[in-house]
């Protein structure tokens, strides 16, 4: 978790900021003069633990988009780090190349061997690149599905946690079979025979999302969202600005309460107070006790149970109308 003086705030977290402030300036002051001014700053994180929950119990569709961006957001693999053991990262797709955007490897969570896959977006503006701000080329899909197929093989769980703004959208990456490849990873994980969780702890875009989102139970934490385009991208689209990002983000219906709601998602995973930036281990430990419990309940069915209820899972979603045939006559 960052120091105090290393955090980073958004524009709505800025009471929270003139808190830390104080809290600084204080400390600095006892250190100068010696005097003890520790009822003070206690009394002022105080405050910032209140104004954390008066925030948090407010916070708008687009304010949820911004903390699951936030920059101090734990990533893969650092929820992989904190809730996992022996840890041994796999590389490549046997094709083309390693594509540092999507990373996976066998680990041990309370005891059981996994297959933890997922997208990792970078800690800074170097690391950023290289992990290609988590936008996975074909052959970061394809070196997931191989690792799912090894885990398949050794009778292991799938666990997916998906970060992502959306799959690389460049012309070497379609030229390679970026659709081809999000389209083989959906069909090939609906018939997995093992345990298969996923879990959006950040950003889950369109097919970038898809490309490991289907499992068994598909699980949001608290800040995250889910949905085929970025606010964004959806403001451009309809008011050709990105100015209604905020409306478009309400319109969306992109939040976790909302997936629920829907029956796109299984459960929301609750976070921090404040958010996970505020507190990585508990972050952590929140995500993989749910896990746990997943895990032990899925593992009791056949493995033709969990292929036939997963199908129906997603064959069922959405919403549509039928339209009768004297309707569209009289609309005519």
């Amino acid at each position: 978790m960052p120091q105090d003086k290393n955090r980073q705030f958004l524009d709505f977290e800025k009471p929270i900021k003139d808190l830390f402030d104080e809290i600084e300036k204080l400390k600095q002051t006892q250190e100068k003069t010696k005097v003890d001014l520790s009822d003070s700053i206690r009394k002022l994180e105080e405050q910032v633990i209140e104004k954390r929950k008066v925030i948090t119990q407010h916070l708008t569709s687009w304010q949820k988009v911004q903390l699951s961006r936030h920059p101090d957001r734990p990533y893969t693999l650092k929820y992989i780090s904190k809730m996992c053991d022996n840890f041994i990262e796999l590389f490549g797709d046997r094709n083309v190349r390693d594509d540092k955007a999507m990373v996976g490897g066998f680990a041990q969570i309370d005891g059981q061997t996994v297959m933890m896959i997922g997208q990792q977006k970078g800690t800074n503006t170097k690391m950023r690149q290289m992990r290609n701000f988590g936008m996975a080329n074909p052959e970061g899909y394809r070196k997931a599905l191989r690792l799912m197929k090894l885990a398949e093989k050794f009778g292991k769980p799938v666990i997916t946690l998906i970060d992502t703004p959306g799959a690389y959208p460049g012309m070497e990456a379609e030229e390679r079979g970026q659709g081809e490849a999000i389209a083989r990873n959906i069909y090939e994980m609906l018939r997995l025979t093992i345990p298969v969780i996923c879990v959006i702890i950040g950003e889950g875009a369109s097919g970038g999302a898809l490309g490991i989102g289907v499992g068994d139970r598909v699980y949001m934490l608290e800040n995250s969202w889910y949905t085929v385009i970025s606010p964004e991208n959806c403001s451009s689209i309809l008011w050709r600005s990105w100015n209604m990002k905020e409306k478009a983000a309400e319109e969306l219906r992109l939040t976790s309460d909302n997936m629920f709601k829907f029956g796109l998602i299984d459960g929301i995973i609750p976070e921090p107070l404040g958010g996970a930036h505020w507190d990585y281990d508990e972050a952590a430990a929140l995500l993989k006790k749910k896990l746990i419990e997943a895990l032990r309940e899925i593992k009791q069915y056949s493995p033709d149970y969990r292929i036939e209820k997963r199908i129906e899972k997603f064959g069922k979603m959405g919403f549509w109308n039928e339209v009768q045939e004297s309707d569209q006559n009289h609309q005519i």
